[in-house]
């Protein structure tokens, strides 16, 4: 079975390219460019990656992002990330970045962009990864801030697939970012939002009616409420589920309590994801191999969540029909 399911060809939909940061590489970076991180060694480093919660991590997280300076790190890091994804045999993958967390440090959407988009033609082209690019506005800060974000993307628009909703979910509702949501719909842009982490059911409706979001990224909270999932099924909405992440995060105890196998049961769009791989385990192949441990899985479901996302994914149709051939021949 793990020899399946490292060659099935898998597309990750719920990727921050910042929760990629090995501490390996946070070091490196730290070093390149002069900073001084509160550790002093990578084990110390892989000691504080016991979470409590959300929040725990999202303060780690940060910290680790301070290494990020030049469009050289964020090549670096996107490459890096590429690279191991292409050895867990996956063909594409849409990135979360976050700019906001980038914007405070002085750190200009210049260079954000810069790094990111070289290292998508370079690993294209050496690796023969496809990538796309989602910009998450950080729902713990002022929506006129995301708005500002938004308007100062335009340059970089023919590089940006979609937008997103990221960060501390709970008390900050969707409802928020209703507007800075539509102006994205007129610039021609894909719209996507965290939902049902941590928040509650009702979050992952307003996101659905107030945001218009084509995917629900995690969503596990839904089956609180069965009219929610029965539009979600009705609707094929894509939910982009993080196993690992969810175990780690305390969203459910182990692998062994995950609503995954309900929510297939219920008939939802799902796919599976490893949201920040630095942080929570192991990459897209974990987390194919931590659900085939936990539940039994036969490679026809492995299939279909590996069809699920590139269906979803945002791609040219031509390589679409190209990967979901290479699915259906997988054995």
């Amino acid at each position: 079975m793990h020899d399946f399911l490292k060659a099935l060809p898998k597309a990750e939909l719920h990727l921050h390219i910042e929760g990629s940061l090995e501490p390996e590489l946070m070091f490196a970076l730290a070093e390149r460019n002069g900073i001084a991180l509160p550790y002093n060694s990578i084990e110390a480093v892989r000691a504080a990656y016991d979470f409590n919660d959300l929040q725990s991590f999202l303060d780690l997280y940060y910290q680790g992002m301070s290494v990020l300076q030049t469009p050289e790190d964020f090549y670096d890091l996107t490459m890096a990330y590429l690279r191991r994804a292409h050895q867990d045999g996956v063909v594409h993958v849409d990135m979360h970045f976050d700019p906001q967390g980038h914007l405070v440090r002085g750190i200009s959407l210049a260079v954000v962009m810069e790094g990111l988009t070289s290292a998508q033609v370079d690993a294209d082209k050496e690796l023969g990864v496809s990538s796309a690019l989602i910009m998450a506005f950080l729902r713990d800060r002022p929506a006129t801030e995301a708005m500002e974000v938004l308007e100062s993307a335009q340059p970089w628009l023919s590089h940006i697939s979609a937008v997103g909703l990221d960060s501390a979910e709970q008390g900050n509702p969707p409802s928020r970012f209703t507007e800075v949501f539509r102006r994205a719909k007129d610039l021609g842009l894909e719209r996507v939002a965290h939902a049902g982490e941590e928040g509650p059911a009702d979050y992952i409706r307003e996101a659905l009616d107030l945001l218009d979001v084509s995917r629900i990224d995690h969503g596990v909270r839904c089956l609180e409420d069965p009219a929610l999932v029965a539009r979600l099924r009705d609707e094929q909405t894509v939910l982009t589920v993080c196993p690992l992440s969810n175990v780690r995060l305390k969203v459910v105890a182990d692998m062994a309590d995950h609503p995954l196998p309900k929510l297939l049961e219920a008939g939802l769009n799902i796919t599976l994801n490893s949201d920040d791989p630095a942080y929570f385990g192991g990459g897209m192949l974990a987390n194919y191999q931590a659900c085939a441990d936990a539940f039994g899985w036969n490679r026809d479901t492995f299939r279909t969540l590996a069809t699920n996302a590139l269906q979803a994914a945002y791609m040219a149709d031509s390589r679409r029909q190209q990967l979901l051939a290479q699915v259906t021949a997988c054995n």
